[in-house]
């Protein structure tokens, strides 16, 4: 019987683990669809419960529990996440999986447009991102990973990248240091190129001058995403974000800038993870998306401008500044923030909440066209701030 039971585990590509008696059902999956992303736990507010970050597919998971519509993943021995069970498939590999897997050989190097840091791995492991500051780096963690690295190779062609460097955190945690030249975060991409894990990582454009330079702009909601809807004059969000908008792109055509992407530029349904693989294709020097806010207590009012990744708050504060200058309440700089085109690292990105649709006073002045002529001005003038900050 015990033979028979081994076997059926073997097939399903389910490990039963035997203990004392008991049992214990270790299931293992791959990553696939639009934008997988592990999160920290159960949860949620309304953007939903707060990610680790997107990665690849394709990625080796060790499920280990399960809960409404979640999968709990054994990251390492000490670290797990959760993950949407739409997002999994099962391992189709040979159901033997290693106690822990190696690293091998880095080797980082630059072409025409990216630096890249590529880290050889003896199968596709989860892993999580972040950025640090003063000075700038980036900091990937790889999961149930032992490291067999003698060679750290950086060729004279990386442009961007300063020093690579790694630790072994933890038995089974490698901790890959990248250190930046210059103070700015332009974004950075995690994907696997074969049997390497690869950090694609954006220079800093050569001139910073904001005509130069690839903008894309963000009308919030959509077709029969409508958005919110004004207290008083019942304006709609989807409507007066689009006008806004096109406020911003004429302005900086005025200016002289001649590469600017819009996501709309009419009614339309876009889904945001649509919106963010679309804009990874395009590749802008910087994002701004523009919504309007809205709270259940008709008293509160003004501007708010957000970020999720650290270093890409720097944009997102210059941009509350000069928006203050219109006499709208300050509702903040606020960071960590779970909105879907706030996630990328990609491409440093801010998201203006302009004004509330719920309180009157901002209502009113949300659907005057020379007020969206005076937002345009002033995020233009946050940007420019924001460049010449880094001169």
């Amino acid at each position: 019987m015990k033979r028979l039971i081994i076997s059926l585990c073997i097939l399903t590509s389910i490990h039963c683990i035997g203990q004392n008696n008991t049992s214990q059902f270790i299931y293992f999956g791959r990553t696939f669809g639009k934008l997988p992303a592990l999160s920290y736990g159960m949860g949620e507010d309304r953007l939903g419960g707060a990610k680790m970050g997107y990665i690849d597919s394709n990625v080796l998971l060790k499920i280990v529990d399960s809960a409404k519509d979640m999968y709990t993943v054994q990251l390492s021995k000490f670290h797990s996440a959760l993950i949407e069970k739409s997002y999994v498939k099962p391992d189709s590999s040979s159901p033997i999986k290693k106690p822990y897997y190696l690293t091998g050989s880095f080797i980082s190097k630059g072409d025409s447009l990216f630096d890249y840091v590529n880290i050889y791995l003896d199968e596709k492991l989860p892993y999580k991102s972040w950025m640090e500051i003063n000075p700038s780096k980036i900091m990937v963690d790889i999961y149930g990973v032992q490291s067999n690295t003698n060679w750290v190779t950086q060729l004279s062609s990386l442009k961007e990248v300063k020093n690579v460097y790694y630790n072994q955190v933890e038995d089974d945690v490698v901790r890959v240091t990248i250190e930046l030249k210059h103070a700015q975060h332009w974004g950075y991409s995690i994907s696997y190129k074969e049997k390497f894990l690869s950090i694609r990582i954006k220079r800093q454009p050569a001139k910073l001058d904001i005509r130069k330079m690839v903008i894309a702009i963000d009308a919030g909601h959509g077709g029969s995403n409508s958005g919110t809807a004004g207290i008083k004059l019942k304006a709609s969000e989807k409507e007066q974000t689009l006008l806004f908008a096109k406020a911003l792109e004429k302005s900086f055509k005025k200016l002289g800038v001649k590469n600017i992407i819009m996501t709309r530029q009419s009614d339309t349904s876009f889904d945001n993870k649509d919106r963010i693989l679309w804009l990874q294709q395009q590749n802008p020097d910087f994002e701004i998306s523009l919504h309007l806010n809205s709270s259940s207590k008709e008293s509160i009012k003004g501007v708010s401008t957000y970020y999720k990744h650290i270093g890409f708050r720097p944009l997102t504060s210059s941009i509350l500044k000069r928006m203050l200058e219109l006499k709208l309440d300050e509702f903040g700089n606020i960071g960590h923030f779970n909105f879907a085109l706030n996630a990328p690292t990609d491409f440093p990105n801010c998201l203006v909440e302009i004004a509330f649709l719920s309180n009157v006073e901002d209502e009113k002045r949300i659907v005057k066209p020379s007020f969206h002529t005076q937002v345009a001005g002033k995020i233009q003038l946050g940007i420019i701030d924001w460049l010449n900050n880094m001169k």
